[in-house]
């Protein structure tokens, strides 16, 4: 019974970790969630102009928004700022909520009556 006591001291009178300088919830991270987002979306709406699928024009905002991401941090990396890890994740998440809403409008706006079984789109 000692030895768990004597860890769980140890643990709580060890010296403080010195602050993580890139923390996962850090205020950039929101940003960079954000911005992804919104590139995404905004990726996708323009798409929408010259493609028909919704799947090219889900893959087109994504990849407007991950180009961009990616592109920022290999900037960043070359000297002007801190390449992170953490912020491209947040970029990949921001991507994906901006991907899945701009599709949710745009089923939810412009539903597509599926196809009847006797029609002849039905096969494809």
């Amino acid at each position: 019974m000692r030895v768990p006591v004597l860890v769980a001291g140890l643990l709580i009178a060890s010296p403080a970790a010195a602050e993580d300088p890139d923390p996962w919830w850090g205020r950039d991270k929101a940003l960079h969630c954000g911005v992804s987002a919104g590139l995404a979306a905004g990726g996708y709406a323009a798409s929408s102009l010259v493609l028909e699928p919704r799947w090219q024009r889900a893959a087109t905002g994504a990849g407007f928004a991950l180009t961009l991401g990616a592109g920022k941090e290999l900037y960043d990396a070359t000297g002007p700022g801190n390449a992170s890890l953490k912020d491209f994740t947040w970029d990949v998440a921001g991507t994906a909520l901006g991907t899945a809403l701009a599709l949710l409008v745009d089923v939810i706006v412009s539903p597509r009556p599926a196809p009847s079984r006797d029609s002849p789109t039905a096969t494809r």
